[in-house]
Order: structure tokens, then C-alpha cells, then sequence
């Protein structure tokens, strides 16, 4: 894992939470899942996830390293996984998305942002042009015999999940945003990641 992905990200929301005026629902940030904590009913372990309320919306972000520990860890909260806006994946690492499992038993249709990874976890495929086609090679030894098709497949462990991959600044509410960007961390050099960012009266 990356710490330093979740916690930078992370860093901006609580920042921006800090000192705005509270709405009907407050504006709070809830740790889900992390390797240390003062509340004994949580179990702790290596991975992250928090429950972002803001404006009137619930984002979940990340999802911890197991998806037993993340259900547990939910439940101890009173967390209702069904009422979440959405989710953002901040990275690919195991220790941010196993609890994807868990979230898709009781919320399936929830739109999940993820980086925008060819290949990556998410079912994100590429075009069939990434490859030089050779026409002289007999067609045994070509890709589908030579007729590939336009695109290959992603897989994912995740089947059926609502994957959307974010290239590009978007806002997905008022005010709530969700930024890619690159790692430029040693031993994470190239890894697309995802920032959440909410605009309130000290910016964005």
C-alpha cells in the first residue's frame, strides 16, 4: 500500500471539512478501516477506508484490505452501505479495493470511480491496435486467427460491479470533486490514482 496516496487525499477533505458550517447532516469524515484507532469495537488492519459526509452526501472512499474486516468494521459503525452516493477508489492496491467484495452484496449498483488503468482491476479494456499484426505468419500463429476483435476485454474480480473510470477532473455533485493523478512515490512511479476534493468557503 501507498499510505501516502490516501492519506494526501484524504488530507484535502478533512482540511476542507474543517471549520464549515454544519448542515442538517454534518459534515464529518468516519474511518472505516485503518491499522490503528482508539475504538475498541473496530478490528484493525493494514489498508484504509472512510465514510466522507458532506453536504447532504455520503461517499465512501476505499474499501480496506478484507472484506471481513471491512463488513465488521461497518457494522460496528452503524454504517448503512445501501444509503452511499457513491464510491471512490483512490488506488488499485488490494488494501484500498478487497472490500469491494463485501460493498457489491449489499449495494451493487453503486457507482464506484476508479483511475482510468487499462489492464487494471476494474474491467477497463484496451483497443486490439496495441499490438504489430503480422499478415505473413500463418493463421495459427496470429491473434484470433488473425480477426481480433476491436477490443480486448478487461477482467475483474468484480463481475457486474459499476465501474467508472475517471480520466479527467469531474464534479460528481455540487462542489464535490474527484481529481486523477499519478504517483510519483518510489516503488509507485506510474500508478493512477484518484483524489477527492470538495470546494467549500476556504476553497478547494
Amino acid at each position: 500500500m501507498n499510505r501516502h496516496i490516501s492519506l494526501r487525499a484524504l488530507a484535502v477533505i478533512v482540511l476542507l471539512l474543517a471549520g464549515v458550517a454544519a448542515a442538517e447532516t454534518p459534515n464529518r469524515v468516519t474511518i472505516l478501516y485503518d491499522a490503528f484507532g482508539k475504538s475498541p469495537s473496530l478490528t484493525m488492519d493494514f489498508g484504509f477506508a472512510a465514510l466522507v459526509e458532506y453536504g447532504g452526501k455520503r461517499i465512501l472512499f476505499d474499501t480496506g484490505n478484507n472484506a471481513k474486516i471491512f463488513e465488521h468494521n461497518v457494522k460496528a459503525l452503524g454504517v448503512d452501505l445501501r444509503n452511499i452516493d457513491f464510491v471512490v477508489i483512490s488506488h488499485r492496491h488490494a488494501d484500498h479495493t478487497s472490500g469491494i467484495t463485501y460493498l457489491l452484496t449489499v449495494n451493487p449498483k453503486v457507482k464506484i470511480y476508479v483511475p482510468d488503468e487499462p489492464w487494471g482491476l476494474f474491467a477497463r479494456g484496451v483497443k486490439s491496435d496495441i499490438y504489430r499484426k503480422d499478415p505473413s505468419l500463418p493463421a495459427d500463429m496470429r491473434y484470433y486467427g488473425g480477426h481480433p476483435p476491436e477490443m480486448f476485454e478487461g477482467g475483474t474480480p468484480w463481475p457486474g460491479g459499476n465501474f467508472i473510470p475517471i480520466s479527467q477532473r469531474t464534479e460528481m455533485a455540487h462542489g464535490i470533486f474527484v481529481i486523477p493523478g499519478v504517483s510519483t512515490s518510489p516503488g509507485t512511479l506510474e500508478l493512477k490514482e484518484l483524489s477527492l476534493a470538495i470546494k467549500s468557503t476556504q476553497g478547494v
